[in-house]
């Protein structure tokens, strides 16, 4: 299989790029290709912008950038990023969460990467169904905070909460099968032997990405929402949740949270 991981750190000697090593180590002794987009040792250009467009400047930004993607003129970094992601079976998002969410950097390669008519757009079939369907995608991030900080009573909120937006709102809504993220919590001043069970808890998970059951969320397609007719659009559908399920968790289903 093709495995694409974007790291995005600036430390080379980070945990988060040492567990980067290990993923490729391991995923090619499996026997997959592996490719990584190090996203500060490319210098990427975090700030979407109409540069990227080689003069296409309307009707707006979104429009614009589907034109220039649809007229094979969208910005040399942004399609070869682009092709990365079209030859991938799995897509590894590599990060640590800074300020509750993915670093500047990172955010930047969605949006510049992204963009309209080929990740979304008018027509494309979303939340289950987008163009990456039949792609697997995981994050894999380090949070300094402990892990009782990161549960439905820590004071930080649930991980799965802080990471909806990336596995359901990015990743899901463009059609990955969004696997159980990877989070390793405390993960300042760690010792040999902390990174040793680190190590090895992250190369079993990678030793079932390809066989391991996705987060259960809902595609918008399934029949578990109003559709687009309703008034308020796709509105899950009254007696379709989850009992005592509410916010994000209303959108996975099954009893468990991812």
């Amino acid at each position: 299989m093709n495995v694409l991981i974007v790291h995005a750190h600036p430390d080379p000697h980070s945990l988060t790029a040492s567990l980067k090593d290990l993923a490729v180590e391991a995923l090619r002794a499996d026997g997959h290709e592996v490719v990584v987009s190090d996203l500060y040792a490319m210098k990427w250009q975090a700030a979407a912008d109409f540069d990227d467009f080689d003069g296409i400047t309307g009707p707006d930004f979104m429009h614009a950038s589907g034109a220039a993607y649809g007229s094979g003129r969208l910005a040399r970094d942004i399609r070869a990023e682009q092709q990365k992601l079209l030859d991938a079976d799995l897509v590894v998002l590599h990060f640590p969460l800074w300020w509750f969410t993915v670093p500047a950097i990172l955010k930047g390669w969605i949006d510049r990467v992204f963009c309209y008519d080929f990740a979304y757009g008018a027509g494309i079939p979303r939340y289950g169904a987008g163009p990456f369907a039949g792609k697997r995608a995981m994050v894999a991030t380090t949070v300094g905070g402990r892990a009782g900080h990161y549960t439905d009573r820590g004071v930080n909120g649930p991980i799965a909460d802080l990471l909806f937006p990336i596995n359901h709102g990015v990743l899901f809504f463009t059609g990955f099968d969004v696997l159980p993220p990877f989070v390793e919590p405390s993960a300042v001043h760690l010792d040999d032997r902390q990174y040793s069970g680190i190590a090895e808890r992250y190369r079993r998970r990678l030793a079932t990405a390809f066989t391991a059951e996705p987060i259960r969320y809902r595609p918008e397609s399934g029949g578990d929402y109003t559709g687009l007719t309703h008034p308020d659009g796709s509105e899950l559908a009254p007696g379709t949740e989850t009992p005592d399920s509410s916010g994000f968790a209303l959108h996975t289903a099954g009893p468990d949270r991812p």
